[in-house]
């Protein structure tokens, strides 16, 4: 009888166990699903297909809007959608193979693999894998087109086309029946509709063609496919992965093919892909063993956050999936009115990057929607009230927010918007002690003087990205030639 009743006993606790976590489970997914319904219409983003795998297991599975507007067609678990720079992560495991099969080696400089020199003999395949070729190498990142080279190094170093390589290493094994690589208007078929949000939601273009950098069509299914490959290394070794999925250097935000962040105590694994038409996330805590992957058929899940800075918590997509599915933080609101912020929860972290990351999507919304732009700075100068040092947590994304409010104002004609001068100079100064070439602070540090009629401090911002060795030509390049020619 005692064993009956302890067997009974376990019965109920596992019962009760199970109860529980569907409970979280459900109540996990319809507060997702609601943020993610929120942003949709935040950022006008007609479709999405939304997934997350946990210990092997997909726990969630979403698709949400309209994949061609015209034909009311909807998103479903048949939709293609460019992804992009993911594209980049698949290129990385293709090198990585390489290095397995000592085809290649990540110490070999870069101008081995091209047919004329273009970067010094110090570049090496690791340091373009990296985006760590620019500036002083190996030692600062900053997201590139370099990362284009890869095409040459998997070609040279395998003795077949990119094409070949992608199907035989990775589409074919894995039987990755919905992957391409985009060639031409052809392959068009399921693949969602191209929007762009201008004067509303417009109808877009497609990119065309590929390399190591972008190109890749895909789906949901195929993506957790791909990704379970990878976690279970079926497609390249665990040391290869553990590598590539590594930060190149302390503090930098990228390993191979992929970028890697701290947060929370949590390590984040993740890649963004951004065309003028097309947006995608794949997000991965390993320690959690829960991955998170997103498409959309306009760029505002990825432009608006400025992703190309390495900050994965400036999205707010990102902070609603920790919040609800690493962090328990389910009952916090995603979206904060400036009369619901809480100024002694704004000494939480995740709190203060869920405000400005908010206060970044108000300024990029702002271009559309211009009572934004106080809103954005409402919840700035609540961040900077309660936490007056900012300059322990500024950083280039912050930077970027500040500068572009100005750009705002001054763009829609909306006279002078000066409330973060202090904040952007000093914020700027800080930042270039770090990096005194960083192309982006001096541009935003060279507008902001051009703007106050300071052409002294302009110019030597615009010549600092000018005469800055080992960068490749950008539009901030553009920019910054044009004014020195004008001025």
């Amino acid at each position: 009888m005692k064993q009956y009743l302890k067997i009974v006993v376990l019965l109920l606790i596992f019962f009760s166990s199970c109860a529980e976590k569907k409970n979280r489970i459900d109540k996990q997914a319809e507060r997702f699903t609601s943020e993610l319904l929120e942003l949709k219409e935040y950022f006008k983003i007609p479709g999405l297909a939304v997934s997350i795998e946990e210990n092997g297991d997909n726990v969630y599975q979403e698709f949400f809007g309209l994949s061609d507007i015209e034909m009311t067609t909807h998103v479903d678990s048949t939709t293609l959608f460019p992804i992009a720079s993911i594209t980049k992560v698949f290129s990385g495991v293709l090198a990585m193979k390489l290095v397995e099969q000592e085809k290649l080696s990540l110490n070999e400089p870069i101008n081995t693999f091209l047919l004329k020199p273009i970067l010094g003999d110090s570049v090496l395949v690791k340091h373009i894998l990296s985006h760590t070729s620019q500036g002083n190498v190996g030692e600062n990142f900053y997201y590139s087109s370099r990362f284009g080279l890869i095409t040459n190094v998997i070609e040279k170093a395998s003795g077949k086309s990119f094409s070949e390589m992608m199907e035989q290493e990775i589409i074919n094994p894995l039987k990755l029946d919905n992957t391409f690589l985009l060639k031409d208007s052809t392959q068009i078929s399921r693949i969602a509709k191209p929007y762009m949000l201008d004067n509303g939601t417009e109808g877009g273009f497609i990119d065309y063609g590929y390399s190591s950098s972008a190109g890749i069509v895909s789906n949901l299914k195929d993506l957790t496919i791909f990704n379970k490959g990878l976690d279970n290394d079926l497609i390249i070794n665990k040391e290869s992965r553990e590598l590539m999925f590594s930060s190149f250097k302390k503090d930098l935000p990228y390993g191979y093919g992929i970028f890697n962040q701290q947060f929370e105590n949590q390590n984040m694994v993740w890649a963004y892909g951004q065309y003028d038409c097309y947006s995608s996330l794949l997000l991965k805590v390993p320690s959690e063993n829960i991955t998170l992957t997103i498409l959309a058929n306009n760029n505002l899940l990825s432009d608006p956050a400025r992703l190309i800075y390495g900050d994965a918590t400036s999205s707010l997509f990102v902070l609603s999936f920790l919040k609800n599915y690493v962090l328990g933080l389910t009952e916090m609101s995603l979206f904060e009115k400036q009369e619901s912020i809480s100024q002694n929860s704004l000494n939480n972290e995740f709190y203060r990057k869920k405000i400005l990351a908010q206060a970044l999507a108000e300024s990029y919304m702002a271009r559309f929607e211009p009572e934004k732009l106080q809103s954005s700075a409402k919840l700035l100068k609540s961040v900077f009230t309660k936490n007056p040092d900012y300059l322990e947590y500024a950083d280039l994304t912050l930077l970027h927010n500040l500068s572009f409010l100005k750009d705002v104002a001054f763009y829609m004609e909306l006279g002078e918007f000066n409330d973060f001068d202090t904040q952007i100079e000093n914020i700027g100064k800080k930042l270039l002690a770090q990096e005194p070439n960083n192309p982006y602070v001096n541009l935003y540090l060279g507008t902001f003087y051009s703007r106050k009629g300071n052409k002294e401090k302009a110019k030597f911002h615009f010549e600092n990205i000018v005469k800055s060795n080992n960068f490749s030509k950008n539009w901030y390049t553009n920019e910054a030639q044009q004014w020195l020619k004008e001025n």
